[in-house]
């Protein structure tokens, strides 16, 4: 048995973005734990985006999480994300009309296809903390 395939096979995904000004200096941040809300912290990762909005920071978060989940080789994931705009039209039940996030959109679907198993969920801030402190981090060296 490899070290991976000892470990839980599913990886918990919290991902933030944010923005100075929307658009304005925007940063997100992403966490990879083991197998529960409350398991093992296995990467953190913090990125500054540049000058974009809010909801850009918010989906490239989305996406750096998503793409250490699978660099790792978990093939089920489970998203938490306190921007509910995301979260519904991931899950479809809002569509992506603007221009400026459907490239960014159409990169969450290939990735979310790549996994076995796929959910994402809309939490409050105060359950998304670590990951909202990444993104600030990113802003703050970016600034």
């Amino acid at each position: 048995m490899t070290e991976l395939e000892t470990k839980s096979s599913v990886a918990v995904v919290f991902a933030d973005g944010g923005s100075r000004g929307n658009p304005g200096p925007s940063g997100c941040g992403a966490v990879v734990k083991s197998g529960s809300i409350d398991g093992e912290v296995l990467a953190s990762l913090s990125k500054f985006v540049g000058i974009a909005t809010n909801n850009v920071a918010e989906y490239t978060g989305l996406l750096i999480g998503l793409e250490k989940a699978l660099a790792m080789g978990f093939s089920e994931v489970e998203v938490r994300m306190d921007s509910e705009l995301i979260v519904k039209q991931i899950k479809g039940q809002y569509r992506c009309k603007n221009e400026g996030l459907i490239p960014l959109f159409n990169e969450v679907k290939r990735l979310q296809r790549q996994f076995k198993k796929f959910n994402i969920e809309h939490v409050r801030r105060e359950y998304n903390k670590e990951a909202d402190l990444l993104a600030n981090q990113a802003m703050d060296k970016g600034e």
